[in-house]
Formats: structure tokens, sequence, C-alpha cells
């Protein structure tokens, strides 16, 4: 009985290709279209892709040739081709400014782009990217139904590229980089408004700005202590009951303290 059923799926292999090599081989381009569909609606991309790639050329022109390249870019999006899918969901987009499909195609370049964006820590070209085109969706169709859409991966981008950048200030402080420290902190604050980690940003700001002040050349180390003031003036205005004030509060001391000894210096001369 398993020899017959061996049998059976061999034969059912082999007519199965038979039968694609007789599409793939045949000049009837209307014919080659309702197999592609076929094989797009029965989930056989990879056997749909070579048809469509092919009909693109032949069928430029005629009606059919939007519905095929609407399947084709399909095709390369759910195979994980996003790049290209990309590509061919943009051209749609240019192509055939009124089709019914053209709002959707024009969301699926953004959709591409999404799916291409890395974790935080990895290079976030592919995040600005995607951003600059679903800011594009939304301008384009306001009154969309995927506006919402747009913004919840825009909020969710925005958080990912906010994290790598508190996580390159933060590194900037661990290496004792302290004016860069300085410089990228704020920048993360003026940047990502809503970052919901900013009163450890403005934490690091301060112990970023006191280890600068003590190891800067004489005639910047006042200037500098004073920026340490009111940096950690800040820091207790806006939080108050932060589980970092003890520690500010030794800094903010050690900086009372150094002024006070810059100040004794200056009268002894």
């Amino acid at each position: 009985m398993r020899k017959i059923l061996q049998i059976l799926l061999i034969t059912l292999v082999f007519t199965s290709c038979g039968g694609y090599q007789k599409v793939l081989k045949s000049d009837d381009y209307n014919y080659k279209y309702e197999k592609a569909v076929s094989y797009y609606e029965a989930e056989q991309y990879n056997r749909a892709i070579p048809l469509f790639n092919e009909l693109s050329t032949a069928l430029r022109g005629t009606s059919k040739m939007q519905e095929v390249a609407y399947y084709y870019a399909y095709c390369n999006y759910v195979t994980g081709d996003n790049l290209t899918a990309a590509y061919l969901f943009r051209n749609f987009t240019i192509n055939y400014p009124s089709s019914k499909h053209t709002e959707e195609c024009a969301f699926m370049v953004a959709q591409c782009y999404y799916n291409e964006t890395p974790v935080y820590s990895l290079d976030a070209t592919n995040n600005y990217k995607t951003i600059k085109e679903l800011q594009s969706f939304i301008d384009r169709y306001p009154v969309s139904d995927r506006v919402e859409k747009c913004n919840t991966l825009m909020d969710e981008l925005r958080f990912v590229l906010s994290k790598k950048a508190f996580e390159n200030a933060k590194q900037y402080y661990i290496t004792e980089n302290y004016k860069s420290a300085i410089i990228a902190l704020d920048n993360v604050l003026i940047d990502f408004p809503s970052y919901d980690n900013r009163e450890e940003v403005h934490f690091l700001i301060v112990k970023s700005s006191y280890s600068l002040a003590i190891n800067s050349i004489s005639n910047k180390v006042e200037e500098r202590l004073k920026s340490t003031l009111d940096a950690y003036s800040q820091f207790e205005d806006n939080y108050p009951k932060s589980e970092f004030l003890e520690d500010l509060k030794s800094t903010h001391n050690k900086t009372l303290q150094s002024l006070t000894e810059l100040k004794e210096k200056k009268n002894e001369i």
C-alpha cells in the first residue's frame, strides 16, 4: 500500500511540474495570466512570480497590465523581498495614479520599508525612510482608514530611534566623553520630546556637566560648574521625588564646594 502511495505521489509531482512547464513555454499570454492569478490565489507565489515577471513586459500597454503590476508587487512582498516589492508598489502608484489599488500600494511602500527596520541597536536608515514614507502617505491620504495605522507605526519607530539616540548618548558618558555626552543628551530631549526616560537623560546631563567641569582647563572650570548648578536646579524642579536625587545632591554639594574653593583661590591672589 505504501509503495502504491509513493508511486501516486511521484506521478502527481511529475504531472504538476510538467503542467507548470507547459505554462512557462506557452505563447498564449492570456492563458499565462489566468494561470499566474490562479497560482497567486493558491499561494504558490514562487510559480506566479516568473509568470508575472514575463507578463509585466509582454502585456505592457494592455488592459491587464495594471492587475499584473499589482499581483507582481504582492508576490514579491509575501515572499519576503521587501525592497523589490517597495519598488514595484511605488511604480504602481506612479503608473496608475487613479487606480482603485493606488492608495493601498502607497501604504504598502511604507509597510515594505517597515518590515526592513532593524532593532534599535542596528543602523537606523530604514527607520527614517519608513517614517518619511508613512508621513508621505498621511499627507497624500489624510482621511484614509490607514492613517491610524501609520501613526501607530511612526510612534513605534520614533520610540526605537529615541532609545537608540539615548543609548548612544549614554555611551559617551560611560566612556568619559562628557562634552559629547551633554550635546547628545540635549539632542535626545530636543529630537524626541515624548521620550519616556527623560528623567535619566536629565540625570546624566547633571553628572556629565560636573565631570566635564572638574576635568576642564582652569579658565573654563567656573563657568562649567555654574552650568552644573543650573542643570541640577532644572532636575530638582522637574523631578522632586526622583530616585536619582540623592546621588545628585551629592554632586550638587561637590559643585558648590568646588566653586567656593575657586573663589578662595581668587581672593588669595
